[in-house]
């Protein structure tokens, strides 16, 4: 198991909707260990994340590409290591 903590996230929604995001987390595990990786999750239309067993519906390829785009738009890029 594990903990995740959301270090940056982007979407392409609007709040009050169901909407897709795009997250760079540090997973910090039962032992104590961490890392870094990156997860597509829905967030409700309450803001509450839709955690399904580590898998979220992408509707299209280009949602996808938008969430990655706006991500490097963000400046994820610079501070990534």
């Amino acid at each position: 198991m594990a903990n995740v903590k959301i270090i940056r996230e982007v979407t392409n929604g609007s709040p009050g909707n169901w909407r897709l995001c795009f997250q760079w987390c540090e997973y910090i595990y039962d032992n104590g260990s961490t890392e870094k990786g990156y997860r597509f999750i829905w967030r409700r239309d309450d803001d509450t994340l839709q955690a399904a067993r580590g898998q979220a519906r992408i509707p299209s390829f280009r949602d996808m590409q938008e969430l990655i785009f706006l991500a490097a738009q963000d400046g994820w890029l610079a501070s990534i290591e």
